[in-house]
């Protein structure tokens, strides 16, 4: 049966926390907020919940969705290689609303869809989704409506798109503040170098460049050039493609994001990967969403 429970409350946050902690041990979905959007989670380590995850947005697996997680240091244990200029966009980001694009652990027992070996990762900046993450750990989360729909702000409006395929609903309020557009995390493409913004979101393209100023934005690539610079680089060199950005043509083809909002997280989807979050991804190959993530 399928209950909200107005997270204002003191008594009934308690009460939804529990429900929400049992729903996800069960394998079933909850509806959380989050810091950008309203995301539907489920067990980021049950397939079965997963599918169910998927099917209730109407989305396929090829459109994999982010994890949310409680506190930076879980990032080591779900993803692998983490190059130091992402964590330093995590120390500089999180809890908020970068989504980062990683390889995934590869003894990880998951299945989060057609993921191409990579994963997507936020903590967001929201005090009840930290609290249910530290009574369930990593979540899979995406936007809590259903795929072409409008991002819910409310649990009350995802409830209208989500009906009885979400177990719990967690009501906070207006995410993120009443009067709003909803916005969707930034999502960026850790796994090769440079990083590239797959979705512009809630942490601007200058904000990111004052940690890595080699970050690529969406529709850019790096110059020609670079390339044989950046193969000394792996050789154990060190370069600064700050200022070997250049602006694709248009007949190139570059994959981004869907327009959808996130949530990591979020509408917490995306190389693919993309939302919290909403969410497809970059070049590397594996497909995410704005999640609220």
């Amino acid at each position: 049966m399928t209950t909200t429970y107005n997270c204002t409350s003191d008594d009934q946050r308690a009460e939804g926390l529990q429900h929400a902690q049992r729903a996800i041990s069960e394998k079933k979905c909850i509806v959380m907020p989050t810091d950008t959007v309203y995301g539907i989670a489920a067990d980021a380590f049950s397939p079965l919940a997963v599918t169910m995850l998927l099917a209730s947005k109407g989305r396929s697996r090829q459109m994999p969705p982010p994890v949310l997680i409680p506190r930076i240091n879980a990032l080591d244990g779900l993803a692998t290689d983490v190059p130091a200029d992402a964590r330093a966009l995590a120390q500089a980001f999180w809890p908020g609303g970068l989504t980062l694009i990683l390889h995934a652990q590869p003894s990880l027992d998951w299945d989060l869809g057609d993921t191409k070996g990579t994963v997507a990762l936020r903590m967001p900046d929201d005090e009840l989704a930290l609290e249910l993450l530290g009574l369930t750990g990593p979540l899979a989360v995406s936007s809590a409506n259903r795929t072409g729909q409008e991002a819910a702000q409310t649990a009350s409006e995802a409830r209208l798109q989500l009906a009885e395929s979400v177990e719990v609903y967690l009501e906070g309020g207006f995410r993120p503040v009443q009067g709003t557009a909803a916005v969707p995390s930034t999502i960026v493409d850790a796994t090769s170098t440079p990083f590239k913004v797959v979705r512009q979101g809630a942490i601007s393209l200058d904000r990111l460049r004052d940690i890595v100023p080699s970050v690529l934005g969406v529709g850019e690539v790096a110059a020609p050039e670079a390339a044989g610079e950046q193969s000394e680089a792996d050789a154990g060199g060190v370069i600064d493609a700050a200022s070997e950005r250049v602006t694709e043509a248009p007949s190139e083809s570059v994959t981004e994001a869907p327009s959808e909002s996130d949530l990591g997280a979020a509408s917490d989807t995306t190389p693919t990967s993309a939302s919290a979050d909403g969410e497809a991804g970059p070049s590397s190959g594996a497909a995410r969403e704005a999640t609220p993530e």
